[in-house]
């Protein structure tokens, strides 16, 4: 399975492991399939939500 980067749009993430959706709607991102979405970077859209980057990409790799 890929990794997931912070540098993948969302789109990406979901298509790649859709199992991220939850951490990323209790994370406050409930537009997963809005446009921008599909050309937002999962870094672009922390920072949009005031959300710690490191923070949501150690709740994903938990994951693994």
């Amino acid at each position: 399975m890929a990794e997931i980067t912070r540098d993948m749009t969302i789109g990406e993430i979901l298509s790649t492991k859709p199992e991220v959706a939850p951490v990323l709607m209790d994370a406050g991102m409930h537009c997963l399939g809005c446009p921008s979405a599909q050309g937002e970077t999962l870094e672009e859209a922390a920072m949009v939500h005031g959300m710690d980057i490191d923070a949501l990409m150690d709740k994903i790799a938990a994951l693994a």
